[in-house]
């Protein structure tokens, strides 16, 4: 069976198999707490077992909503910031033709786009501007509705559609992904009649792109989620035993290894352009989960052979406190051989007749030899092919890694207290309600 493969032969000489299999007994209770809830963050482990128990009934919801959505819309904007944001944006980059974006727009294949990821009052207008004349439709996700910049968004968008369309038919182009019960999103939704799926309470965020939130949007965009949730079961049922066969406790147990000898910052490294907003999904996952308590490993990210280009050297030689985790793609979806020139001015004629991934992935063992040479370790993640299946299982090794790695570094992977202190600041100083005391405190600072 063709399937994600994890291969840590060129971390070897910088930490011995012994040094890793130190962290076996620590690496095995971090797995159990994932797998039996007995950790810190227990509440946010819904995840978990969330390929294997997503019902037909949700995936054909999801999908008839999404078909509903791409016939009466051109234009689809996704309304949501951090994990309610990057999964689907990460899954929809991978699999779209890379130059979807500068295509016109068919019936029946909307465009994806995406609002309240940032507060850009000229992404903003400009997004407006181009919606003005578009038949469009919104996902607004978030659990409390309240958000600033998914809630700014929104209301501009929301206020746009019910000018363009009228507020009968906006409401039927309008899908809140949100709580079941609380918050100022489930209220506007009930009272509106919007259609509506369930963010589940023991989902967090960034592990939430396998849910509602990710499927919807990457539904809409034209992809199989039905594929894409088999690949995540596939890993799920793969990732249970507490050794090497486990790919994600293997991942884990290896990089924390790495970390206590020193190697402080892990570079996600791509050879398709089409992985890039994976590697800003993955930075999220990781950094919000492990940066904490003055601890964790800081995740950083680079698309080669172009970051070979301007990163390449800092990586070849700058300070040896990085390791590099790779992520190789198996096949590519099309074919194209590089032709033979009678000048050969450009001296390429001696990879005439090759196809260009050959090429890419010579650069990419070229670059992976030279960086373990230059003292560099590397973790391999080769997954088959850039399809829903595998991305899948790419998404779910990745999230199951995540949680048995901050166990075993010794803090909650699941909260993430220190993105409340600018929110604070930010509220003290656009003197929100409530926050007086604030908003004089950091006056007398500025």
């Amino acid at each position: 069976m063709k399937t994600l493969h994890v291969d840590i032969k060129d971390v070897l000489g910088t930490v011995s198999q012994d040094e890793i299999n130190k962290l076996d007994a620590n690496a095995a209770s971090a797995l159990d707490k994932v797998l039996n809830g007995t950790g810190a963050g227990s509440d946010f482990l819904g995840w978990v077992n969330l390929p294997t128990e997503t019902t037909d009934a949700l995936l054909d919801d999801i999908v008839a909503t999404a078909e509903s959505l791409r016939r009466d819309c051109d234009t689809v904007v996704a309304i949501g910031i951090g994990g309610s944001y990057l999964g689907a944006k990460a899954v929809i980059e991978a699999l779209s033709d890379s130059f979807a974006a500068y295509r016109p727009a068919e019936q029946g294949t909307p465009k994806v786009l995406f609002a309240g990821q940032n507060i850009g009052e000229d992404y903003l207008y400009e997004l407006q501007d181009y919606l003005k004349d578009k038949r469009f439709g919104i996902i607004v996700i978030s659990k409390s509705g309240t958000t600033t910049e998914p809630a700014i968004a929104f209301r501009l968008l929301k206020e746009q559609l019910e000018r363009q369309l009228g507020l009968e038919e906006a409401r039927k182009r309008i899908v809140a992904i949100t709580d079941a019960q609380r918050g100022a999103l489930r209220r506007l939704a009930t009272e509106e009649g919007y259609k509506t799926f369930v963010i589940a309470d023991n989902v967090g965020g960034r592990y939430s792109v396998l849910t509602p939130v990710g499927l919807l949007p990457i539904a809409v965009a034209g992809f199989d989620i039905r594929a894409l949730i088999d690949g995540a079961a596939e890993m799920e049922k793969m990732t249970n035993s507490a050794d090497a066969s486990n790919p994600a406790y293997l991942y884990a147990e290896t990089r924390n290894a790495l970390y206590q000898a020193g190697k402080k910052t892990e570079i996600l490294v791509n050879y398709n352009p089409k992985l890039h907003f994976f590697g800003e999904w993955w930075k999220q996952l990781y950094g919000e989960s492990e940066g904490k308590d003055n601890l964790g490993i800081f995740p950083a990210a680079v698309d080669n052979s172009t970051d070979l280009h301007s990163m390449g050297q800092w990586i070849q030689e700058g300070e040896r406190t990085i390791f590099e985790t790779v992520i190789s793609v198996g096949e590519s979806k099309h074919e194209k051989l590089i032709p033979s020139d009678e000048a050969n001015l450009d001296g390429l004629n001696y990879i005439a007749g090759k196809h260009v991934d050959e090429v890419n992935k010579m650069a990419e063992l070229g670059t992976r030899l030279a960086h373990v040479d230059g003292g560099v370790p590397n973790i391999l993640v080769t997954i088959p092919a850039l399809e829903e299946k595998y991305l899948g299982q790419l998404i779910y090794f990745f999230e199951k890694a995540c949680g048995i790695s901050g166990y075993i570094l010794g803090i909650n992977p699941f909260n993430q207290p220190g993105v409340e202190a600018y929110k604070r600041n930010m509220f003290a100083l656009l003197e929100k309600p409530g926050y007086e005391k604030e908003t004089e405190a950091i006056k007398a600072r500025i």
